[in-house]
């Protein structure tokens, strides 16, 4: 096997992982592997206005006086705005393209398979693109065993925040632009915050070190909020899937506001570890 083919593995590894586990997860009603395919593939079509969006916003943070910026100004900046913004916005873009008025999706936890799959989707891209960006083999496995551990699961978190909004915008007409602005909203200020703990420190250079050892530990508690929150998203969308299968009616969207004992994605943080 090639060098390319090994890195190209590694890469891809956590995609396919990840994608079993939400295919699992979906217990009522699989969705079909030719809307899983869909999704997917647009999630790795999301990649490419992203790439174009975060060029310009960065060209536009230099010529509007980006470079004297602190590394904690220039590190917010590049997490929330030029990653989380463009990116999650370009996700949540192609996906209503891929599956808004498709007749399949039809249950609540639809929405975070097809959020998920779209963002596997970014996320397999961006990790080849990013381990053959390497300059030598061992950085590579270096770079593609640290995202394996951290940036793909990340965007499949982001996706689950995305989804859960999302189906609650499919399902309940009545609230259908709050909960589509939520679906863009939250997954950017996750995102945002995910990569500014990480942004900061390496924009401030060498004297980044302090930060770094401060925002670290802030940093893997952020992680492990971040996976108990989108589990309880998991466990909702099931049980209001269920509901939906057992056959109850819901005409106005009365209980797609949200799930029993659920609130919004940061209502999450607030709870015990």
């Amino acid at each position: 096997m090639t060098e390319n083919a090994i890195l190209i593995s590694l890469a891809t590894l956590p995609v396919i992982v990840l994608a079993i586990f939400i295919y699992r997860k979906d217990k009522f009603e699989k969705e079909p592997l030719r809307m899983l395919a869909k999704a997917f593939f647009f999630g790795c079509l999301s990649v490419i206005p992203a790439i174009l969006i975060e060029q310009a916003l960065q060209l536009g943070f230099f010529y509007m006086g980006g470079k004297y910026m602190s590394g904690i100004v220039t590190g917010i900046y590049n997490g929330f705005i030029v990653a989380g913004c463009s990116e999650e916005l370009c996700k949540l873009a192609l996906l209503a393209l891929a599956v808004w008025k498709a007749p399949d999706f039809n249950e609540y936890f639809d929405g975070i398979v097809y959020a998920t799959f779209v963002a596997l989707g970014f996320a397999g891209v961006e990790n080849i693109m990013y381990v053959l960006n390497q300059s030598t083999f061992e950085s590579a496995i270096m770079t593609g065993g640290v995202r394996a551990i951290l940036s793909v699961p990340a965007h499949f978190l982001f996706g689950v925040g995305m989804g859960y909004y999302f189906a609650l915008a499919k399902f309940n007409p009545g609230k259908r632009r709050q909960n589509l602005w939520k679906a863009f909203v939250y997954p950017m200020l996750l995102h945002g915050t995910f990569d500014a703990l990480l942004m900061i420190p390496e924009a401030m250079g060498e004297s980044g070190a302090w930060m770094s050892a401060v925002l670290f530990p802030v940093f893997i508690y952020f992680d492990v909020k971040l996976w108990k929150v989108a589990m309880r998203h998991l466990k909702g969308l099931q049980e209001m899937s269920g509901r939906q299968d057992d056959g109850y009616s819901d005409p106005d969207g009365s209980y797609g506001q949200e799930p029993p004992q659920q609130g919004d994605a940061f209502s999450g943080f607030k709870w015990d570890i």
